[in-house]
């Protein structure tokens, strides 16, 4: 496949100052005087400094911007990245994507860097922000919904005639700005726009439509501020239903570039959901009800492959194994998957004798044979590689081929017409960006290391506890664990992230601390992440437990953080999927799977969890690793040299001491 972006004409901004590219030197000169003592962010910051790694980091994206080059850069905590990119791409004149790794960084860049900015620079770009199309309501959904409002339950009909009186106002249909109806509200997905449902030119509502506007809004702008799964779904799966939704940049801007290589794993891969299969069905169930009555030989075959589905989820879920390959060698699991996959060809046959007769039940013929289709090369099995994995739900699965090498798909997608920049805080591995950039399959950039300019030898203690044992023996590890946290939580008076690696861990730990402490435990799966890290912050003495996803994305300020504890090193199990088959694939060929997957993506975690304590040059606070592998391994020198400088101990009671004198 050709990932190749077509050229398209350049876009005009509203005033002259900055309406066409810039030459390399006058670029660089227009940098430089906006962060300069005198410059614009010092007149209208109070008490604006900059950094002299932010100004580099800035000189370094203006050349690549002006030369049309590539640049990695890790920008370590405190170097003040945000600014660095984002004042080059506005004075560079040329059409820049900034892709982010969360909603929140994207509505920061959108709602309050840019429009700083813009007022402070005195250009005026057209900006535009867009989101994955499932953030944007479809006026058509909502509008078979209400058709559809004598058959609703009453809860679900209140919170769809809210949407409905919401959707009369809204000027852009973003759900974000609906409050009238919870963000859990069930009534949501059945009114959000999706490929599966998008009619496309033939809606009703095409002209009116919120996504369709939302793609010509960033096909106008200068800056169009998006997120990575948006970026990839429209850059490799053309996932839209009008064509691309983004348009041909001059420049893409990748914050959070760390987040980059599991996301393109997913989207050069292939998924499919048995949530589908089980959707697909019961349309056409009540499309045989409502238009089709005469056609009972759609019913039986749905019946049908409702039975093989429920038989074939069956054997799924007892055995929950997540390796497809494992399965395949299980006599039963075999013939319940073909068993299914001969049910819906079937079914997508006898559609086929029916087409014209409604639209609804064309589009899902046409969709259904797109499913079956994966799901015979899924049962098939047959790309050496990849991995096969399965990925287990409450009631339905996830089936997934992940390519185990993304570079070369990559390589097709950063074509060279594009400047490519990529910068996150945790790139570097070992003091080197070669790992990162390997994987993306990024040969021609240049790669710039730029550390924190935070004191951490003033600012934080590291200790990794003398009397450790060994973190197999899971039992010695919980209740080493559990007393380590109980001095920690007792010295810093609350005020403490303890980060683990397994779900498991997490709840016997929590479990444990209930009895062992007076402070106030917020523990992953209570509430969602924000509600939590809100109390977090209101109550000023909490604990907060968490696993991957509190390792990132999370800033908490001052002193309501002092200390972080996490469990162990972070490496993947060995028995995931998609390792097992890199892992295989890079024995063959005489590598070592270790140092060249587990380590590498292990120290990338390491430093995520590790970035949660200190956040600003006046934070301190103690980060405690229960794991002494990093002290007593030939590896641990690894991750040593790739984390922040901080002062070391492995004294317990010297960090005891540093968190009790935290005010």
């Amino acid at each position: 496949m050709n990932h190749s972006r077509r050229p398209t004409p350049r876009q005009a901004t509203l005033q002259q100052s900055s309406d066409a590219p810039r030459s390399m030197s006058r670029l660089a000169s227009e940098v430089l005087l906006a962060f300069a003592s005198d410059g614009v962010l010092a007149k209208h910051i109070q008490g604006f400094s900059a950094r002299q790694s932010q100004v580099e980091m800035a000189q370094i994206i203006s050349d690549a911007i002006a030369c049309k080059g590539n640049a990695v850069i890790e920008a370590g905590t405190g170097v003040g990245k945000t600014f660095a990119y984002l004042i080059p791409a506005m004075l560079s004149g040329k059409q820049v994507i900034v892709s982010t790794g969360s909603k929140n960084l994207q509505e920061q860049l959108f709602l309050k860097d840019l429009p700083a900015l813009t007022s402070m620079l005195g250009i005026a770009p057209k900006l535009a922000l867009l989101k994955g199309r499932n953030n944007y309501l479809c006026q058509y959904r909502l509008d078979r919904q209400m058709q559809e409002a004598s058959h609703i339950e009453a809860r679900l009909l209140d919170d769809l005639l809210k949407i409905n009186q919401w959707a009369g106002m809204s000027k852009d249909g973003d759900i974000g700005g609906l409050t009238s109806v919870a963000e859990n509200s069930p009534a949501l997905p059945l009114v959000v726009s999706t490929k599966e449902t998008c009619l496309g030119q033939r809606c009703e509502f095409y002209d009116a439509c919120f996504t369709r506007k939302a793609r010509n809004r960033a096909m106008d702008a200068k800056i169009i501020v998006v997120n990575h799964h948006l970026f990839f779904a429209d850059s490799v799966l053309k996932d839209t239903g009008f064509a691309e939704l983004l348009p041909d940049p001059d420049v893409v801007i990748f914050d959070e570039a760390h987040l980059l290589p599991d996301i393109c794993v997913s989207y050069f891969g292939q998924q499919s959901s048995s949530r589908t299969i089980d959707d697909y069905l019961q349309k056409l169930l009540q499309i045989y009800q409502t238009e089709l009555s005469d056609t009972g030989q759609i019913a039986q075959f749905c019946q049908r492959c409702l039975a093989k589905l429920s038989d074939w989820h069956n054997g799924l879920f007892s055995i929950a194994e997540s390796d497809w390959r494992v399965l395949l060698g299980n006599k039963s699991i075999a013939l319940a998957s073909w068993d299914l996959l001969a049910e819906l060809t079937a079914l997508q046959k006898l559609l086929l004798a029916h087409v014209g007769r409604s639209e609804l039940l064309d589009d899902i013929a046409v969709k259904l044979a797109e499913l079956n289709h994966k799901l015979n090369q899924f049962f098939q099995c047959d790309n050496p590689q990849a991995a096969y994995s399965i990925e287990f739900g409450s009631r339905f699965v996830m089936l997934r081929i992940s390519p185990i090498n993304i570079a070369r798909e990559c390589q097709q997608l950063f074509v060279a017409n594009t400047s490519w920049i990529f910068t996150s805080a945790t790139l570097q591995v070992n003091r080197s960006l070669a790992h990162f950039a390997k994987e993306l399959g990024i040969s021609d950039a240049k790669a710039h290391i730029l550390d924190s300019p935070f004191d951490y030898p003033r600012q934080a203690l590291f200790c990794v506890p003398r009397q450790l044992g060994n973190v197999a023996n899971q039992q010695q590890a919980l209740k080493q664990l559990v007393d380590v946290c109980v001095k920690a939580i007792e010295a810093a008076q609350g005020r403490t992230f303890i980060l683990f690696t397994s779900h498991k861990m997490l709840e016997q730990t929590a479990m444990a601390l209930r009895t062992r402490t007076q402070y106030p435990l917020l523990v992953q799966g209570q509430a969602g992440k924000q509600s939590l890290l809100t109390k977090f912050r209101q109550l000023g003495n909490a604990v907060l437990l968490g696993t991957s996803s509190f390792w990132e994305g999370v800033d908490v300020r001052g002193k309501l953080l002092s200390c972080v504890i996490i469990d162990k090193l972070p490496f993947v199990s060995p028995d995931e999927p998609l390792y097992r088959a890199r892992a295989d694939n890079i024995s063959r060929q005489g590598g070592d799977p270790f140092t060249q997957v587990s380590l590498p993506q292990a120290i990338i975690a390491l430093k995520q969890g590790v970035g949660r304590l200190i956040r600003d040059e006046k934070d301190c606070g103690v980060l405690i690793l229960c794991d002494n592998r990093i002290v007593n391994r030939p590896y641990g020198q690894a991750f040593l040299n790739s984390l922040p400088p901080m002062a070391r101990t492995r004294d317990l009671e010297q960090a005891l001491a540093f968190l009790r004198q935290i005010p």
